[in-house]
C-alpha cells in the first residue's frame, strides 16, 4: 500500500514537472517572438520620426517604409513611390541604441527587394479582403514583415491615431511561401480591445480576457504592444486571463509569468 502511494506521489510530481517545463517553453517562445516584434516596431516608430524630421524631398515621393534585422542591428528604410522603388532614407539602430541616418538615395539591396515584395503582397491581400481585415475609425493597419530562412510572415497590428489610447487585438498573422504567395491568414484576436491611459497618471496596467479561439496565453502581439507603450503609460503590468491560465507581464522587470488555474 505504501509503495502504491509513493508511486502515485512520484507520478504526480513527474507530471507536474513536465507541465512546468512545457509552460516554460511556451512562455519563452511567446517572449522571443514578442521581442522580435518589438524591435522591429520600435525601429519603425523611431525611424519614422527621424526620417520625417530630416527628409528634404517632397512628401508625395514617399511610398512607405519597413524595418528588418541585419545581424545585430535593426534597419528602417523609406522607399520611393515609383514602380521600381528607390531607398530614400536608411536609419540603423545598433544593439547599443546608437543611431545612424543616411539620406543617400540608392537602389534596394536584394534583401530589401525581398522585404518590399513580401510587404506589397500583404498589402494587396489586406486591401482586397476588407471583410476579414477590419478597420476602425482613427486607426490604421500596420504591417510588420519577417523573413527568416524559409519562413515568411507578416504581422498586421492595429495602430491608433489618439495619444491616450492603446489598441490590443484586431491583429492578424499572414504566412507566405518562398514566392510570396499567401499560404494562410489568421485572426489572432476576434475583437478589438481599447486601453485608455493618461500620461500624467500612474496606471496599474491593462487587462483583457481571451476566448478559447484566441488561445490560452498572452500573444506576442499583446506583449509587443505593451512594451511599446508601457513607459509612456507608466504601466506596472499587463494581464491576460483565459479559461485555464493567467498571463502576467511585469513592466518594470520585463518578466512574463504564466500561471495555471488549479
Amino acid at each position: 500500500m505504501k509503495k502504491i502511494k509513493l508511486s502515485s506521489v512520484s507520478l504526480l510530481l513527474f507530471l507536474s514537472t513536465i507541465a512546468q517545463e512545457d509552460l516554460s517553453k511556451i512562455r519563452d517562445s511567446i517572449l522571443s517572438e514578442a521581442k522580435k516584434l518589438y524591435r522591429s516596431e520600435s525601429a519603425s516608430w523611431n525611424g519614422t520620426d527621424i526620417f520625417l524630421q530630416n527628409y528634404k524631398g517632397a512628401q508625395n515621393n514617399i511610398g512607405g517604409y519597413f524595418s528588418y534585422a541585419d545581424d545585430e542591428n535593426e534597419v528602417c528604410v523609406f522607399f520611393s513611390a515609383s514602380s521600381t522603388p528607390l531607398i530614400l532614407g536608411t536609419i540603423v539602430f545598433d544593439k547599443n541604441d546608437k543611431v545612424t541616418f543616411d539620406t543617400t538615395q540608392r537602389q534596394c539591396t536584394n534583401k530589401e527587394k525581398d522585404y518590399y515584395s513580401l510587404r506589397e503582397a500583404a498589402y494587396k491581400e489586406v486591401n482586397s479582403d476588407t471583410a476579414f481585415f477590419k478597420t476602425y475609425k482613427n486607426t490604421s493597419l500596420n504591417l510588420v514583415p519577417f523573413i527568416e530562412g524559409d519562413k515568411r510572415v507578416i504581422y498586421v497590428l492595429t495602430g491608433t491615431g489618439s495619444n491616450d489610447i492603446v489598441i490590443f487585438g484586431n491583429d492578424y498573422l499572414l504566412t507566405f511561401d518562398q514566392s510570396n504567395k499567401l499560404v494562410s491568414k489568421k485572426s489572432l484576436h476576434k475583437n478589438i480591445i481599447v486601453a485608455n491611459y493618461s500620461k500624467s497618471d500612474k496606471e496599474e496596467g491593462p487587462a483583457h480576457t481571451h476566448l478559447p479561439e484566441t488561445g490560452n496565453f498572452i500573444t506576442a502581439t499583446d506583449l509587443c504592444t505593451t512594451m511599446l507603450y508601457q513607459g509612456i503609460a507608466k504601466w506596472k503590468q499587463n494581464m491576460v486571463v483565459s479559461e485555464k491560465y493567467m498571463s502576467i507581464w511585469n513592466c518594470k522587470e520585463n518578466v512574463l509569468a504564466i500561471i495555471p488555474y488549479r
